[in-house]
């Protein structure tokens, strides 16, 4: 069983921040998983919301804004929204990174810099997955970069989520927690990694 730290450790310090994705590591998680959007100057910022108003003190939506002006607003704990440079400079190849993909137009560049972390950064493509909701994003991934292990995350349609998967060769599904059973898990353990979300009650694991 992986422990992946769901927003990095969003139980002790505020989620999808640096000091978070420490605290993670330290915790010698297996891997972290973190959230993409695009801001309005072309950085991928990691950041959970759509809009800036539950985690931070600013308002409004985080795609509106450039990163210069994201620099301003502070999450719970007066930490500062990083870009996914940052965190990958930060993880250092030490464990798995789970990039979800958001906002819109985030699979080009996610594919982008994972190879360039690769190719120049000491990275391995199996250290990565790439995942999403939305299927358009997944397929971008997929056309430009065949190497970047894809996921599925879906919280009703199994059967339509492992017929997307094996058009896009995912290695991964994920399902909520409370839809998985015993049988459902032996069904797809043969072809794909799952993974269940979000469980943080050490009984459910």
């Amino acid at each position: 069983m992986l422990k992946i730290g769901h927003r990095g450790a969003k139980g002790h310090v505020a989620e999808n921040t640096l000091a978070s994705i420490q605290k993670a590591l330290d915790l010698g998680v297996d891997g972290i998983e973190i959230d993409v959007h695009r801001c309005a100057s072309g950085e991928l910022v990691v950041f959970h919301d759509f809009t800036l108003d539950r985690m931070t003190n600013g308002s409004g939506e985080i795609s509106k804004f450039t990163y210069k002006e994201l620099q301003k607003f502070k999450t719970r704990g007066s930490f500062e929204i990083p870009t996914l440079s940052q965190v990958l400079t930060l993880v250092d190849n030490k464990c798995l990174l789970n990039i979800e993909l958001k906002g819109q137009d985030t699979a080009k560049e996610a594919a982008r810099i994972i190879k360039f972390y690769v190719d120049k950064k000491g990275w391995e493509y199996h250290n990565f997955i790439v995942s999403s909701f939305q299927e358009e994003l997944l397929e971008t991934v997929f056309q430009i970069n065949k190497d970047i292990p894809l996921g599925v995350i879906t919280e009703n349609n199994l059967d339509k989520v492992v017929a997307f998967a094996k058009t896009i060769k995912a290695v991964s599904i994920y399902v909520n927690y409370t839809m998985l059973t015993a049988e459902i898990v032996e069904a797809l353990k043969e072809n794909y990694k799952v993974f269940a979300f979000t469980v943080n009650n050490l009984k459910l694991s």
